[in-house]
């Protein structure tokens, strides 16, 4: 018998926007320290060596890949078509689109899948190609690329459901998901490594065994709204080509960060060794802000934006996005204000152990600092993004993602020579700029985003605490030479104090100058 049972109300009992934010902004934090904890446990072991290099490589390309497939192209065409159909259509209709999605995402990805494993050596020359003169970096690359590529197809697999879940708001669990990769390669790292001739490869099969984990966890929570899905392969389903139709145009849209980043991964190949794991590690602390919270916001606007598009609601479709905004750079300011300031003790508490070295230490924080002139930027990418796509146009975005890709790729051989691996991370945070301004630029230009009330007293809130902030934490922190001749202990506790007292001031600048909850409430 057919379930003609109606979707609830959409927004019946939904938290706010606030809460919501705030489950998720908790959940990914979780995620985050733990993958810093992952990163620490992996430098104390490999350090900054040539294994260290090819792992990073072969892990990169399916992360790459996951990011266009599952958190960018397909999140941001799938959850404005399934919001609609839950806005405007029964319970079954909405299954009926989750089965037919998921047959035709698994099956597209199977194939991608088998055909990345088969051609695993020439992914690695093409996104190394400083790689092809070292048979025995290229070959380990090789093979760990094997293992770790079908973690596209499980984790895309997941990005699907946790979009479902996201929609039905129920944010919790698809923000829990990723902590589960971040122990798999931890405990990878610690339990396996000596049962292998190469003791890196423990890391490949973390990812591989992070994917099936992340994927099943998700499945009974989907059961319990009724839309555990039975994949059922269909092109022709409307929903599904309107999904297409818009996820070929995103895979640039809102991903061009991403493919920024390759393009530093492939030319930092041709610098000295060393170079990708120093972007690598920089990147991670740049994007604990991103994950923490940029993320965190775009997650849980976009059901928003999209039903109140589906819904003819563009007063509240302009708040929604102001709210965003406002939040997002009141954490991503102080946040690239912090790591400009403490590029080299956050690198060193963290890292600076084992096998990583001073001179590692001080050439990836260099590329941090220019990593944090873009951790704003980055930030706003991902709430401006979704007012584009919940919206279903994916025309504009990827005109804004061409000119960034070109405006990068200028900017990176400008860069390279000079500044070597630092220019390589400069060139993509001025690229972000550029990328976050368009986007702007053209939602007021068509009158979507319109600023509410309360912008200039709000910006001089920020900058009085930024300042505040700023002042405390210069006076507060030793001399780098200090934080490299310190033990674990010493620093974690001198960090520990300026991560409190930062915050702490930071808080109360901003209370003191008269900002409240009810300003950032939503």
């Amino acid at each position: 018998m057919t379930d003609t049972t109606p979707n609830p109300a959409p927004d019946a009992k939904a938290p706010g926007l606030l809460r919501s934010g705030l489950v998720v902004s908790f959940m990914t934090m979780l995620s985050r320290v733990l993958g810093l904890v992952r990163d620490v446990v992996v430098a104390n072991y490999f350090g900054s060596k040539s294994e260290a290099d090819a792992f990073f490589i072969a892990f990169k390309i399916p992360n790459f890949l996951r990011r266009l497939f599952a958190e960018g192209a397909f999140a941001q065409a799938f959850v404005p078509v399934l919001s609609e159909y839950r806005t405007k259509r029964s319970l079954a209709e909405v299954k009926l689109l989750v089965d037919k999605v998921a047959g035709t995402l698994g099956l597209t990805l199977v194939g991608i899948t088998a055909l990345g494993v088969a051609g695993a050596p020439v992914l690695i020359t093409l996104f190394a190609p400083g790689f092809h003169g070292d048979t025995e970096k290229l070959g380990l690359a090789t093979d760990m690329l094997r293992i770790t590529f079908p973690y596209l197809l499980l984790i895309s697999l997941t990005a699907l459901c946790g979009s479902i879940l996201n929609s039905y708001n129920r944010f919790a669990v698809p923000a829990f998901t990723p902590v589960l990769l971040n122990l798999s390669m931890i405990g990878a790292t610690l339990c396996l490594t000596p049962y292998f001739d190469q003791p890196i490869m423990a890391l490949a099969w973390g990812v591989f065994i992070a994917g099936v984990l992340q994927l099943l966890f998700q499945l009974p929570f989907l059961a319990q709204i009724r839309l555990l899905p039975v994949p059922r392969p269909d092109r022709k389903h409307e929903g599904v080509k309107r999904i297409m139709t818009l996820m070929i145009p995103a895979l640039f849209g809102v991903s061009v960060s991403q493919i920024n980043l390759m393009l530093d991964t492939v030319l930092a190949s041709f610098l000295q060794t060393g170079s990708i794991s120093w972007l690598y590690y920089a990147d991670r602390l740049s994007e604990l802000p991103l994950g923490a919270f940029g993320i965190a916001v775009g997650t849980v606007i976009l059901p928003a934006l999209s039903r109140q598009h589906a819904g003819d609601d563009p007063k509240a479709f302009a708040a929604t996005l102001d709210w965003a905004v406002r939040m997002v750079l009141l954490v991503g300011v102080p946040a690239a204000l912090a790591l400009l300031l403490l590029a080299e003790p956050l690198i060193a508490t963290l890292f600076h152990y084992g096998a990583m070295t001073e001179r590692d230490v001080l050439q990836s924080a260099a590329a941090l600092r220019a990593y944090a002139v873009g951790v704003m930027t980055f930030m706003l990418i991902k709430v401006l993004a979704p007012g584009y796509f919940a919206r279903q146009d994916t025309k504009t975005p990827v005109k804004i993602a061409i000119i960034c890709m070109v405006a990068n790729m200028v900017l990176n051989l400008i860069l390279i020579w000079p500044l070597k691996h630092v220019g390589l991370a400069l060139a993509t945070s001025l690229s972000a700029l550029l990328n976050a301004g368009l986007l702007w630029w053209g939602l007021r230009k068509i009158g979507v985003f319109q600023a509410q009330p309360g912008w200039p007293m709000f910006a001089v809130r920020l900058l009085l605490a930024c300042f505040a902030m700023g002042a405390l934490v210069l006076w507060l922190t030793p001399a780098v030479e200090q934080w490299l001749a310190w033990g674990w202990r010493q620093k974690v506790w001198h960090m520990s104090v300026l991560v409190c007292a930062g915050g702490g001031v930071y808080i109360a600048a901003l209370l003191a100058a008269g900002l409240r909850l009810r300003h950032i409430r939503r």
